[in-house]
């Protein structure tokens, strides 16, 4: 985001007119009058926000509990407008347009020997298809599907046959050169990468056997069922016998869709690895439920009940928000079993490929020899393990995580979180936008413990998101035993000065605040903030939190000598109020943290604060500058920063 901007209250401004004409303006009024129609039919129903994103594609209603339970079943991608909506809104219009042509509309003219029914058709297909893609916000997967659909629709006007893969090549083709901002989104390669499995795992399987003669004895129970009613228990046309007739019938179609759904879950793992660092074990079962359900009854009742006038449409809302209701109690059964969820570090890019390998070795075409073997080339991704420092080393690292404070610090075989980030809005959090894909990246499923340093929102506001995803054993924090943060945790403690433990040879100390100021309501948060000082191989690193200038003066007279340290994080991110010359002659660090937010409200660091620290030598490292910073401690101390080793265009040069 480079700039914001606000209407200031003047006179001279004023709305000129509440609807600028155009084809933009005129999508999105239709998007939101739906969506505003949607809302005051399901008022106050907890899945109002379901049944909007899967009839216009929004999903900002959807609550980030309700995210984790749809990832955890691996049926997110059916919470919106998904590719098979699209496909299934075409196929019913194109079905209509191709009967109704047919029939020339029920009159006597013979409209089909002017232009063919299937070209009708496919014309009206293409055409409800980019209405309905509009509608949805014109995502990846809706573009993709979108021009497949054309693609065919012009092969076929054009009399020319259009093989599969080259209808998927000729969409993805387009995608990227529309957008080419797309490939960088993990929707682009899951949408195409899931239909090129589907390509690739079902080719030749589609078609019809030649039919050969058989003995009796080689002919099966369906074709003797149907051929023979006698041999059956109860007489013809009672309902086993329409049963048997009925899977009969079915049956290739029920084949067919369980053999693509086992190949959309194999052949999408390795993906799903690299992308998430997890994979939803559960997702075959909860997609076998989901699909049939959210597809061919949830959203044809929330479309129609959208579009119909409100005495009809209003209860078919309801009915498909009490489906939807039914449906997320059966997924959060499914998502709180203990093994629902498989994690492991995110993969190298060789290691991907080898099991990219191995998936498509698994899924060859029957005759394939030995494709079970494609599964052992997954053991050194599924089993992997997350790295870690050597005992009596340990390694801190600062996220950049805006204007707030957010470092993770691990040794051997503990990882200790300090500080969660701040909040961004009433959905968004640094706890949710990066420290638990980071730390599912890393393959960190547990933290031994959390510290929040004091309550500022700067420090405190993406704890929740962090204990609801990650298990932390215990929570050490200055805030009170009544704070959300405190009732959530699986132990609180309130930090204090003297407390201490050693994990892995590396000494962990409780520096401040006093015992005493927790019962001093006058003290500030800022004034609370717990400092912790670790020390591993004779090298220190000190987390000064929000501390200002009495509480440094204090620091000094108490600690003394002792208060010297090899790394500091500045202490309210280097504010005007901290930093005094006294506290940074008695720490003087070799190198400065500053976990700042690219030109923040409030300025920090201060100029003269900054250049403080870089009058006594000091190496300043600013998280805006430099991004996440990597600090191994151990006989010596080494700094990666991230903008310089895993650089992109589009940084700024550090």
């Amino acid at each position: 985001m480079r700039a914001t901007g606000y209407v200031r209250a003047d006179r001279a401004n004023g709305r000129r007119d509440a609807f600028v004409a155009s084809a933009n303006n005129l999508i999105e009024r239709s998007r939101a009058g739906l969506r505003a129609r949607i809302e005051q039919a399901l008022d106050g129903r907890q899945y109002a926000g379901v049944i909007v994103a899967l009839v216009v594609g929004d999903q900002r209603g959807i609550g980030q509990s309700d995210w984790q339970v749809f990832n955890r079943t691996g049926i997110g991608h059916l919470v919106s407008i998904s590719g098979l909506h699209i496909t299934m809104v075409a196929g019913l219009f194109a079905w209509v347009a191709h009967t109704s042509w047919r029939h020339s509309f029920f009159t006597g003219a013979q409209l089909p020997l002017l232009l063919p029914a299937q070209k009708v058709a496919a014309l009206v297909g293409a055409v409800s298809a980019l209405l309905y893609v509009l509608l949805a916000g014109f995502g990846v997967p809706a573009q993709r599907t979108l021009y497949m659909l054309i693609v065919v629709a012009v092969a076929l006007w054009c009399n020319r046959l259009s093989d599969f893969s080259h209808v998927l090549c000729t969409a993805l083709g387009v995608v990227v050169v529309i957008d080419p901002w797309a490939v960088l989104w993990p929707g682009f390669w899951l949408s195409f990468g899931a239909v090129a499995v589907i390509v690739y795992a079902t080719a030749g399987r589609t078609t019809a056997r030649p039919a050969r003669t058989r003995t009796g004895t080689e002919q099966s129970g369906w074709e003797r069922s149907d051929r023979d009613h006698s041999s059956l228990d109860q007489p013809p046309g009672t309902p086993a016998t329409r049963m048997l007739v009925w899977l009969k019938q079915w049956w290739p179609a029920l084949k067919l869709g369980a053999h693509t759904q086992y190949a959309v879950t194999l052949g999408l793992l390795p993906l799903t690895m690299l992308l998430f660092s997890q994979v939803s074990l559960i997702s075959p079962v909860a997609n076998a439920v989901a699909i049939p359900l959210i597809s061919l009854v949830i959203t044809p009742l929330a479309l129609a009940g959208s579009m119909l006038p409100s005495v009809l449409g209003t209860p078919l809302l309801v009915l498909a928000h009490w489906l939807v209701e039914w449906l997320a109690a059966c997924l959060a059964w499914f998502s709180g079993l203990r093994y629902a969820v498989w994690t492991a570090p995110a993969p190298p890019w060789w290691l991907f490929c080898f099991a990219m390998f191995g998936t498509l070795w698994l899924l060859a075409p029957r005759g394939w020899p030995v494709r079970w073997l494609g599964l052992a080339t997954w053991i050194p991704l599924l089993a992997a393990q997350s790295t870690h420092p050597a005992p009596g080393r340990m390694t801190v690292t600062a996220f950049d995580v805006g204007q707030g404070m957010a470092l993770l610090v691990e040794t051997s075989s503990h990882r200790l979180l300090y500080d969660t980030g701040p909040t961004y809005g009433p959905d968004s959090n640094a706890g949710g936008r990066v420290l638990v894909p980071y730390l599912r990246a890393r393959g960190i499923a547990r933290l031994d413990g959390v510290v929040v340093s004091h309550s500022d929102v700067d420090h405190a506001g993406g704890a929740l998101t962090v204990l609801d995803n990650v298990r932390a054993d215990w929570v050490l924090s200055s805030l009170a035993p009544g704070h959300p943060i405190a009732r959530a945790a699986r132990q609180h403690v309130s930090c204090a000065a003297g407390q201490q433990w050693t994990w892995d040879g590396v000494l962990f100390e409780v520096l401040h605040p006093l015992a005493a100021s927790r019962s001093d309501a006058a003290i500030k948060s800022n004034a609370r903030s717990c400092v912790l000082r670790i020390t591993a191989s004779g090298k220190s690193v000190l987390l000064a939190g929000d501390i200002e200038a009495t509480q440094e003066a204090r620091l000094v007279q108490q600690e003394g000598g002792r208060l010297r340290a090899d790394v500091l994080l500045a202490p309210h991110h280097g504010s005007g109020t901290s930093s005094t010359p006294a506290f940074l002659q008695a720490v003087l660090p070799q190198a400065a943290i500053f976990q700042v937010g690219h030109r923040n409200r409030y300025g920090h660091p201060k100029k003269e604060v900054y250049q403080r620290y870089g009058d006594l030598g000091i190496e300043r490292l600013r998280t805006d500058r430099t991004g996440a910073l990597t600090i191994e401690v151990g006989a010596s101390i080494e700094i990666r920063r991230f903008r310089y080793t895993d650089a992109r265009y589009w940084h700024d040069q550090p």
